[in-house]
């Protein structure tokens, strides 16, 4: 990994309140919170945006479809179980659990 990317990773962990940085000879990066008090489902909406599948079942990303009708279609049934289904993991795991 690049420099300039992990720069860019740590900046929106910093942007987010999760990560905090020092400058100077004695300076870095550290941990801003607790770690059992950042979801995965936190980090992983800031490096990667949506959890769920499609923006159409997405709790934080919400875009409806052109010319869908979301009660029914299947496709949007299936998506909402997929998105429960890894929020139901995400959401209770913290970072500490990777440690």
């Amino acid at each position: 990994m690049s420099v300039k990317f992990l720069e860019q990773i740590l900046g929106e962990l910093r942007s987010a309140g999760i990560v905090k940085s020092r400058r100077g000879a004695f300076g870095g990066h550290a941990l801003a919170m607790a770690p059992d008090e950042v979801t995965l489902a936190k980090v992983i909406r800031l490096m990667d945006g949506p959890i769920a599948p499609l923006a159409c079942v997405s709790l934080n990303y919400y875009e409806r479809c052109e010319d869908c009708k979301e009660e029914e279609c299947g496709l949007r049934r299936v998506m909402v179980e997929s998105r429960d289904a890894q929020l139901s993991i995400l959401e209770h795991r913290f970072l500490k659990d990777l440690i």
